[in-house]
């Protein structure tokens, strides 16, 4: 469900009505005209339990919006978590007993523009391991200016990982469409989400000696963002895709700062993309996720907003390709989701990853 109108009342109204005594999950585009901790104090009043997240974007069927909230229903709830201080690293995920034969999800807005967000999932995933499926997204300002952007019933956070556990199924398809241009490369000093050293040299004259000869352009003190959004590094991994890192900027040491955390001596790539070769990528995991599951009950996007940045007009293309997938398949599903900071997964091999530049869609089935 969208929800346009900016009146409090309006708003807690259509909330509690559509999840009908269920939970919420809450997607506000950033530029809706809402306080955000007073709608947090009016869903508590009416007793409406929630979990969400502030975006760049918010996705309802094929449509993208700068403005309004969207609605998921929470079915099958049976927990939501904050995790607070994820920039500090010392994390305590609480215990959770999952039984026997039963399937579960775990759905989980993080602030995207946090440093150890790796962490806070690896912790997720050292607690909970395979007994659960993991879907999510980064939420945060197009800005690049952290503030609090996850909130549940007991506030709104930044530097906050917010999750919620439900005894559903999740079926996820994953893919970004970037190939390799050059490498590999050896991260040879990473501190949290700043690449300092690849090869043993500053990254940006690596980096810049590649994509320069590549796309034919040249850096200038205004221009790297508008020439990098083209050109992330991508993550090795073993017979999949790389799991791909989005360079922001270049600091005055000439380190790169990305989206998501990086390891020393992890081997990376520098990665290029065309139209063509992104829409393919959404078309692929909107089909990979519909071809795992029967009767689904709804659909979540998570799409990277430097995607939209990326493609620009040809976006709609994308978001077509993806809904047209979903809408063939099961006409009467809804479909709901964010362009976020970076997106989060199980995809594949079950274990849990970080993303940027990517589509992660989930697709949920559970009885009524």
């Amino acid at each position: 469900m969208l929800i346009s109108s900016t009146n409090y009342s309006d708003i807690v109204k259509s909330i509690a009505e559509h999840v009908n005594g269920n939970a919420a999950l809450i997607s506000i585009a950033e530029h809706t005209e809402v306080d955000v901790s007073k709608l947090i104090q009016k869903l508590g009043q009416k007793k409406v339990r929630f979990m969400g997240g502030i975006f760049p974007r918010v996705i309802h069927d094929n449509q993208i919006f700068e403005k309004g909230i969207v609605i998921n229903t929470l079915n099958h709830l049976e927990s939501v978590n904050v995790i607070k201080n994820i920039s500090k690293g010392q994390l305590k995920i609480p215990d959770f007993h999952f039984a026997e034969d039963q399937e579960y999800s775990l759905l989980t807005y993080v602030d995207g523009l946090t440093a150890n967000i790796s962490n806070y999932l690896e912790n997720l995933y050292e607690k909970y391991g395979m007994q659960t499926t993991y879907f999510g997204g980064g939420a945060g300002s197009l800005s690049l200016k952290q503030g609090p952007c996850v909130f549940t019933n007991d506030g709104l956070f930044e530097d906050a990982a917010v999750y919620c556990i439900l005894k559903i199924r999740t079926k996820i398809g994953v893919s970004h469409g970037w190939k390799k241009v050059d490498g590999p490369f050896i991260v040879t000093k990473a501190e949290g989400n700043i690449i300092k050293e690849i090869n043993w040299k500053k990254p940006f004259e690596t980096y810049k000696e590649v994509v320069e000869k590549h796309s034919q352009q040249k850096f200038t003190p205004d221009n790297f963002f508008d020439i990098a959004k083209a050109y992330p590094f991508g993550i090795l991994k073993d017979s999949s895709e790389h799991i791909v890192r989005d360079p922001l900027s270049v600091n005055e040491e000439g380190e790169l700062v990305c989206v998501g955390e990086l390891e020393n001596n992890m081997l990376i790539d520098i990665l290029d993309g065309n139209t063509g070769s992104l829409i393919k990528a959404a078309k692929n995991a909107s089909k990979d996720a519909v071809g795992q599951t029967n009767s689904p009950k709804k659909a979540i996007i998570i799409d990277c907003i430097s995607r939209i940045l990326f493609l620009e007009d040809q976006f709609q293309v994308e978001l077509d390709q993806i809904t047209d997938a979903i809408k063939n398949n099961f006409p009467n599903l809804s479909i709901g989701g964010a362009l976020t900071l970076g997106e989060i997964s199980s995809y594949g091999d079950g274990f849990l990853e970080f993303y940027n530049k990517t589509v992660v869609i989930g697709l949920f089935e559970y009885e009524d």
